[in-house]
């Protein structure tokens, strides 16, 4: 753990898409974007939680101690990296978010710190939906396709499994136990670095005092969607819906997003094939990614996410919120849009209204949020429009 985090506590979530069967149950098509043969899973997190309460999440939560234990050491490949592949130099440097980068030997710690944000991503999944993302013997799996889950018959019956969920829920350190007990390892290989957002610094009246340093993975599942419970304490509900579909019940007031869950599933538009999205991950997870913390510009007739790379992103940011610099203007957010020629913000009207402009090259191969037009300089993706 970094004893040095004043500001932010650090966490991990995850993107799980599963493959959607040829005899899963035809619902009505709300997307102009096509069929897609997968769904994503997503949490409803309880209106009691004291961060976003009643927003759908993907599951994920704070990394513990217990997700740095050495004793992983003794179930999982040697170091450095425990089987991961490495992620590819680049020749200007600085590819590896603060998060990824920092050295966890020096905190104390003999785990990688990608290696203990991908158990803390896997331990979330299973206390909060009831998925466990577990490999037989050391790993890494010879698989190089979508993972697949354990069989029935290497798990323990569902009594005695939802009694180990509620003793990991109550004492992560149990989650290790756990894989000991079924001689399995979690599957850190079948999750990809994707991406790492930083919460922004409340602006007045705005937002709350808990800050998260987060890493996202990818996951894809080959299996169709496994059974899911919620754990009736942070999460009151779940589903799994195509990406498109869950922007459409956010633009009908069904489900609300935060702005970067929103981004990501506005991402995950451009893959209507688990294995396309499992390829372009899988490559693209070696380039590394950036941190991104949306700097709050609040105009009169709503407020922009300013992301890096944006013409009106500070070239310092004021990343602790000890400066007391809040963005604001006496413009409406229409003119703003006509001023500014470089682009990478979220416009958000209201708490269902929100909308991603971007028309820069993403850093580290990765992509923009849906596709884009052919007609359109660059990129400027409208996503209340294109869906």
């Amino acid at each position: 753990m970094n004893p040095q985090l004043r500001h932010w506590r650090e966490a991990a979530t995850l993107l799980l898409a599963a493959k959607r069967g040829s005899g899963a149950p035809a619902r009505p098509l709300r997307s102009s974007l096509g069929t897609f043969d997968y769904e994503t899973l997503l949490l409803q997190r309880s209106p009691r939680s004291g961060f976003l309460p009643s927003a759908h999440v993907f599951p994920g939560g704070l990394l513990e101690a217990a997700d740095f234990s050495a004793d992983w050491l003794g179930l999982l490949p040697a170091l450095p990296r425990c089987g991961l592949g490495s992620v590819r130099p680049s020749p200007a440097g600085g590819n590896r978010a603060p998060l990824f980068a920092t050295d966890r030997a020096g905190l104390g710690s003999p785990l990688p710190g990608d290696v203990a944000f991908r158990i803390c991503a896997i331990r979330e999944t299973f206390e909060e939906a009831g998925v466990l993302l577990l490999v037989s013997g050391p790993g890494p799996p010879a698989a190089t396709g979508p993972a697949r889950l354990l069989p029935q018959h290497h798990l323990p019956p569902g009594p005695e499994l939802a009694e180990w969920r509620r003793r990991v829920q109550q004492d992560p350190t149990c989650f290790l136990q756990l894989c000991r007990y079924l001689r399995c390892v979690p599957n850190i290989w079948a999750l990809q670095e994707w991406g790492n957002w930083l919460t922004p610094v409340p602006t007045a009246g705005r937002g709350g005092r808990r800050r998260y340093d987060t890493a996202f993975y990818l996951c894809c599942l080959e299996d169709r969607p496994p059974h899911t419970s919620q754990d009736e304490q942070e999460v009151s509900g779940l589903q799994w819906s195509t990406p498109p579909e869950a922007i459409e019940l956010f633009k009908s007031q069904e489900i609300w997003f935060a702005p970067p869950q929103f981004y990501e599933l506005c991402r995950l538009c451009n893959f209507s094939s688990l294995c396309d999205l499992h390829r372009f991950a899988s490559d693209r997870a070696l380039e590394g990614c950036e941190r991104w913390m949306p700097v709050t510009l609040v105009a009169v007739d709503g407020s922009i996410n300013l992301l890096p790379g944006d013409e009106l992103y500070p070239e310092d940011p004021d990343y602790t919120g000890e400066k007391n610099l809040v963005l604001s203007t006496d413009k409406k957010v229409e003119e703003l849009m006509k001023e500014d020629s470089r682009l990478h913000r979220i416009v958000i009207q209201n708490l269902n209204s929100i909308t991603v402009y971007i028309n820069i090259k993403p850093k580290y191969k990765h992509i923009t949020p849906l596709k884009i037009d052919s007609n359109i300089v660059g990129s400027n993706v409208d996503c209340n429009s294109r869906l």
